[in-house]
């Protein structure tokens, strides 16, 4: 798929993002280009601020031990949900029709692409906060250049996530291994020695680690589709996924693990490992690349977020993706500007209770699928929601009543064995029902 250019104007025209319909085979793309679009979301600064926060409360060890298993869990359930979007070309809406019905799509699809405007409104948030720490920029200066930039960057479509991971990852690597290099060199400690680091830590346990790790990732992972539902087959979607977790994501928690184990981070409990801080006062050609690197690493995570949102809300609605990524971006932009991000953590454990299950019924659906086709049941169904609510209220039980368990499991686990039991696989396939290309009734 590559831009088009008019033959009486002579404008090059944005391609055609299928957002109403699955992407032909004729449209789909690299395994390269689909891998960057993965790969260069997870790999953020705002994880090695989450990575950093683990190994504070855990350890090393522990704390790398905690992320990856969270990354496999990741790996696991959106590697099934991308098999399933590469095979069929159907975004996360039309996917989630089969499980949730022609209607209840709506309320499944409505909910996440909601959610995500949250996480584009926090690395907004995050680009003037950082840029004002590190360099003295102004908050709001950062915070609007931010969000002008990444909605831009959203409008241009796929083609311009897929580069943009092209440019973050490489940033990322290089400039986290300097703000390593610097960080051993004035704190005197090797990274031999930082595997010996136990935490100081006591707000967080090992499994709540680990739902902090599915939780990060639970709402744009669930809606895997938007993203592998342009690979050319099942394979190549599972690969994109690989890329992600436990690859992009891992790497970018263990960076941050790392900077707070060699004493690198100044307030690790609150400010865990991000490492950018470590970059300032080096000459003016590093602090150019640090400011690059702020608004393509937050900016890929940041537009990744828009498109998801954009894309479901164009389902839902039957409206293009390019205006409502417009009008969208605008909002997440005056979330930010009141300083609503600042509340993120807790907003991040309430994902972690609310979203995997969703995942989960979606996953035992499309297992389902692949062994036996069926048609999308019309109207609402039952089960689904009754599982998402069952995973949800044991999750949610789980991080007030046992605070050491990590809730997205319980709720992935709750929601993927309640569906299976309300939802027997029957002989007869249900009639098969059209999508609605516009808004429906909720009620």
């Amino acid at each position: 798929m590559t831009d088009s250019v008019d033959q009486h104007t002579g404008r090059t025209e944005l391609s055609e993002e299928y957002e109403h319909t699955p992407v032909p085979p004729s449209a789909r793309r690299g395994l390269l280009s689909v891998s960057a679009v993965w790969f260069g979301f997870p790999m953020n600064l705002g994880n090695a601020v989450f990575g950093g926060v683990i190994v504070y409360n855990l350890g090393l060890v522990r704390g790398l031990t905690a992320i990856l298993i969270g990354n496999l869990v990741l790996f696991g359930y959106v590697g099934v949900l991308s098999h399933a979007a590469a095979r069929t070309g159907e975004n996360f809406s039309l996917q989630a029709a089969g499980a949730f019905g022609a209607r209840g799509r709506v309320i499944a699809a409505a909910f996440l692409a909601t959610v995500v405007i949250g996480w584009f409104s926090f690395q907004i948030g995050l680009t003037g906060s950082t840029l004002h720490q590190t360099l003295g920029w102004s908050t709001w200066t950062g915070a609007v250049v931010g969000g002008v930039v990444y909605t831009a960057v959203t409008v241009v479509g796929i083609r311009a996530l897929s580069l943009l991971g092209l440019v973050a990852v490489p940033l990322f690597v290089v400039l986290s291994g300097v703000a390593i290099g610097f960080g051993l060199q004035d704190g005197g400690t090797s990274l031999g020695g930082a595997l010996s680091y136990g935490g100081a830590g006591h707000a967080l346990s090992f499994g709540g680690a680990v739902g902090i790790v599915i939780a990060g990732f639970a709402d744009s992972g669930t809606m895997t589709a938007d993203f592998t539902r342009w690979a050319k087959d099942g394979r190549s979607g599972v690969i994109a996924t690989l890329c992600a977790f436990p690859f992009a994501n891992g790497v970018a928690f263990g960076v941050g693990g790392i900077v707070v184990a060699i004493g690198g981070a100044v307030n690790p409990g609150v400010d865990g490992g991000g490492f950018l801080g470590l970059l300032a006062g080096h000459g003016p050609l590093l602090t150019a690349f640090a400011v690059l690197f702020v608004f393509a690493n937050l900016g890929s995570v940041a537009s990744h977020c828009l498109y998801n949102a954009a894309v479901g809300w164009s389902s839902i609605t039957g409206v293009r993706m390019r205006p409502l990524a417009v009008a969208l971006g605008l909002l997440g932009l005056l979330a930010a500007l009141t300083g609503v991000w600042s509340s993120f953590l807790d907003w991040l454990n309430l994902l972690g209770v609310f979203v995997p299950p969703i995942g989960a019924v979606l996953v035992v659906d499309q297992i389902r699928r692949r062994r036996s086709p069926a048609p999308v049941p019309a109207g609402y169904r039952t089960a689904a929601f009754a599982a998402w609510a069952a995973g949800a209220a044991l999750a949610g039980a789980a991080h007030w009543l046992a605070p050491g368990a990590a809730d997205a499991v319980v709720g992935i686990a709750v929601a993927a064995a309640v569906f299976v039991l309300l939802s027997p696989r029957r002989a007869q396939a249900p009639e098969p029902a059209a999508l609605p290309s516009a808004s429906v009734p909720l009620g």
